[in-house]
């Protein structure tokens, strides 16, 4: 596991109440997806383990199978919001370029909508493959995008300062279920 980021943290959701909230947005996604033509694609890392939990409450509160989900590898930031790639990098998966795709409606889902790059490009390559409907779905949207590109779906509004972090934790990659923020004071 990496470093956590230095900083104050004050746990703003607990795991009880992230399991509301998916559900809450599960019930969302079930009104926008069409029974039987519709696929999750997960964006790695968080995004990925957050759909396979939609993809349960879908299935339990539809009585409809499990919907078929694919992983997405999309990076632009570090989980310190430090840029990793000045063009947000996407490794094309070949099982959605092998889907019937405009038959399909896809649900997008990530952790957090911080400025917009990463769900903006996946829109995007998805459309190239082509999708004829795209929908997407964060656990927390940040109100900071700078692309024009929004959530369908959101779990939760956080407006926090420019330098202050917002962590998913999402098992597997971390222990406990939870969202913290870490704040960091002003720049200088």
């Amino acid at each position: 596991m990496q470093p956590k980021p230095a900083g104050q943290r004050f746990c703003l959701y607990n795991a009880e109440e992230l399991d509301e909230i998916l559900q809450l947005m599960a019930r969302q996604a079930a009104a926008l997806l069409p029974p039987g033509r519709a696929a999750l694609v997960g964006i790695l890392r968080r995004g990925e383990p957050l759909a396979r939990r939609l993809q349960q409450y879908l299935a339990r509160d539809t009585g409809q199978p499990e919907l078929p989900l694919y992983p997405l590898k999309v990076k632009r930031y570090a989980d310190d919001l430090s840029l990793l790639h000045a063009q947000t990098a996407l490794t094309e998966n070949p099982q959605l370029a092998a889907l019937d795709l405009g038959n399909t409606t896809l649900l997008v889902v990530d952790d957090v909508l911080y400025e917009g790059h990463s769900l903006l490009r996946t829109c995007s390559y998805l459309s190239s493959l082509g999708a004829q409907e795209v929908r997407t779905a964060v656990l927390v949207d940040r109100r900071s995008s700078k692309q024009p590109i929004h959530a369908d779906i959101v779990g939760a509004c956080l407006q926090v300062a420019p330098n202050d972090i917002i962590e998913c934790n999402v098992p597997p990659y971390e222990d406990t279920w939870r969202i913290e923020v870490v704040r960091h004071g002003a720049k200088r």
